[in-house]
């Protein structure tokens, strides 16, 4: 049996005045959310809040279905399954963040980035939609393991920029999926078989903007998990700050 520890915080930055960003981590239940809210004022805060209270909520109502998942943990059914809990639990909160959207006029238009990661035993499912972000650092390695759905991201898959003019494109941040913006969305899912000693990272843009895959990152991601999150964070900080920013640090540990 593995066990699972998590860490998590978040910073307003150094130039919006209110932070729109929520997460959520529960060891015990084996579930981690980031979401970065959009739409200004206090509708995205409401965005992305909904968003992390619905996901949360749907998963502990399926609470038995998930522990069923760890019977055969590489029956690749029960990873389809694992997989459709974590699809419907996104689809549920898309609903309701669109229902209170054209319920009151002053929240229109709002929705929100969001990055699930739900454990169960040795396997880790992954929903994603916009562009917050989830990090697997294994063997002295860190990789991004969730698709941006950005326009620059979509260019780069399709040949038509590349990664270091992306960096300096004007529409970098456009998104072309969020939770809200319609009564359904189209939900990344994943499974990942994980070993002791793997850490993941959820994070909004406002961390992994300024964040590369390289060695200082990793000597981030390899400290103890508070001094780990908080150096993150004072990275992010130091190097501009200009979005709120949100991480939660998951690792894996023998039981």
């Amino acid at each position: 049996m593995f066990v699972y520890r998590s860490v998590g915080d978040t910073n307003v930055g150094r130039v919006r005045k209110h932070n729109e960003d929520a997460y959520f981590r529960d060891d015990e239940l084996g579930l981690y959310i980031v979401a970065d809210g959009l739409g200004g004022h206090a509708a995205g805060e409401v965005a992305s809040e909904e968003t992390v209270h619905t996901i949360k909520a749907w998963i502990k109502r399926e609470r038995p279905k998930v522990l069923g998942l760890m019977e055969n943990p590489y029956d690749e059914e029960l990873h389809n399954q694992g997989q459709r809990i974590l699809e419907s639990a996104i689809q549920a909160a898309t609903y309701m963040v669109h229902a209170m959207a054209e319920y009151d006029e002053t929240k229109a238009g709002m929705g929100t980035t969001v990055s699930v990661l739900l454990v169960v035993g040795c396997v880790a499912f992954l929903g994603q939609v916009g562009d917050s972000r989830i990090y697997l650092t294994r063997d002295g390695q860190i990789a991004q393991v969730t698709d941006d759905h950005t326009l620059i991201a979509a260019q780069i898959r399709e040949g038509m920029i590349t990664a270091e003019e992306a960096r300096y494109a004007p529409h970098r941040n456009v998104i072309t999926r969020a939770v809200g913006s319609h009564d359904y969305v189209e939900v990344d899912t994943r499974v990942v078989e994980v070993v002791p000693g793997d850490r993941f990272l959820l994070c909004t843009d406002g961390l992994h903007g300024y964040l590369e895959t390289d060695e200082e990152t990793l000597q981030h991601m390899v400290m103890e998990p508070e001094k780990a999150i908080k150096a993150l964070i004072d990275m992010a900080l130091v190097r501009g700050g200009k979005d709120n920013i949100t991480s939660v640090l998951v690792e894996v540990v023998e039981g």
